[in-house]
């Protein structure tokens, strides 16, 4: 039979004294790039100048947002599936009208 202390002796043995050094870059590298640029920038006090990223978007395109994050999962699974239909479209139409110009020989390049 195990003693009664035999736990305790197993747990200690496991346990580890050994100091890792997490300031170091090579045992610690950053797993996303940028990751700990964007944890710092969040750790600043909230100011009332709006993030670069959003300093060149219009009204219309702040509005998109507001719409886009407030649908539910479904909706905006539709919304991105009506994107790549509205893509896959457009890419067919363009298609057509390069096939259009090259038998109007419109595409040729000038001879010298």
């Amino acid at each position: 039979m195990a003693s009664p202390n035999g736990g305790e002796d197993f747990e200690s043995s496991l346990l580890s004294f050994e100091k890792l050094d997490r300031a170091s870059p090579d045992l610690w590298p950053e797993q996303l790039p940028g990751v700990a640029d964007f944890a710092a920038s969040c750790k600043n006090p909230i100011t009332n100048s709006p993030p670069k990223w959003m300093a060149e978007l219009e009204s219309e395109d702040i509005e998109m947002l507001k719409e886009l994050g407030s649908l539910t999962t479904a909706n905006l699974m539709e919304k991105v599936k009506g994107l790549q239909n509205l893509a896959y479209q457009l890419g067919l139409e363009e298609s057509r009208e390069m096939t259009r110009g090259k038998f109007l020989n419109i595409l040729e390049r000038p001879k010298k």
